[in-house]
């Protein structure tokens, strides 16, 4: 296999209307965040459920297996549904094999790092599927609009982020990029939702809502994002997400698709166990131990 084909990404053809081509360029505005595909919400669901559990079945076989990795990068604006289209996805994966990371405002230590530091100390090892909750696009989108680097910096980094990922791809970890699209109007609903229910009160923050001040800026800096970073190894896909369940199916069946694709399998075992008689075993055990 040539190394140009070693490092290109697995193909889903389901949903495959939301993914960036590498060589075309998206405008955010273009694309319709309430788009559904013609699905009804209970047909949603119904199959939402039923990807749960493939999606568990087959995170056992790649955690056994322990020969490749998957690493899942969500992003979206504040209230785009970042944590609930996680939650829903990986319901009933086994957490031993799942590991889900959020990542705030750097550390000092961090900070005395190159930007990629942190990340790449929490990408998944052979076996493992681990969720970057935000990613290390926060450096290219909350830097940026921000102003928290100069612009010099920021641009480089698309580069940066592109050969890291390369570099993870080439290594055996396959990538799943989603940003989750949705609307201004929608955003601002949720956080009427969040403000009004006391169960959701815990998820209100008053800087968020004044961050849409800043809201054609944070599209400007999604949308290079997605075109300088989409790429023939780790594509980006932008989700419809003004409707949540809607959002969720798309996410769980593109993480679907993506294991199934890998085909992880149980690994064989390393005696024979046709011929191999517990009871022999066990007997032998207890004339030892006499």
């Amino acid at each position: 296999m040539a190394q140009e084909d070693a490092v290109r990404a697995i193909e889903i053809p389901d949903f495959a209307r939301y993914r960036v081509e590498p060589d075309e360029e998206v405008r955010l505005a273009d694309l319709d965040s309430a788009d559904t595909a013609g699905y009804e919400r209970e047909e949603a669901l119904e199959e939402l459920e039923e990807l749960q559990s493939r999606i568990a079945d087959l995170q056992e076989k790649l955690y056994a297996e322990e020969e490749r990795s998957l690493l899942v990068a969500v992003q979206g604006i504040d209230a785009a549904g970042k944590d609930s289209s996680v939650k829903h996805a990986f319901r009933e994966a086994n957490p031993q094999g799942t590991r889900v990371y959020t990542f705030k405002q750097p550390t000092r230590d961090e900070l005395a790092h190159d930007f990629l530091w942190r990340y790449h100390l929490a990408t998944p090892p052979d076996g493992m599927i681990h969720v970057f909750n935000r990613s290390h696009y926060e450096d290219v989108i909350v830097v940026r609009v921000k102003d928290l680097a100069p612009e010099e910096l920021w641009r480089s980094r698309y580069d940066s982020i592109n050969d890291f990922e390369r570099m993870l791809v080439r290594e055996g970890t396959t990538l799943i990029k989603v940003f989750l699209h949705v609307s201004r109007e929608e955003q601002l609903e949720r956080f009427r939702e969040r403000k009004e229910r006391p169960d959701k009160h815990w998820k209100f923050s008053l800087s968020d809502v004044q961050e849409r001040r800043h809201w054609d800026d944070y599209q400007r800096a999604y949308e290079d994002a997605l075109n300088l970073t989409s790429t023939d190894w780790a594509p980006w896909y932008a989700v419809p997400s003004d409707h949540k369940w809607f959002r969720n199916l798309v996410v769980a069946r593109l993480v679907t698709a993506t294991l199934e694709a890998l085909d992880p399998r149980y690994p064989e075992p390393t005696e024979d166990l046709r011929e191999l008689r517990l009871e022999e075993l066990d007997a032998e055990s207890s004339d030892s131990s006499r």
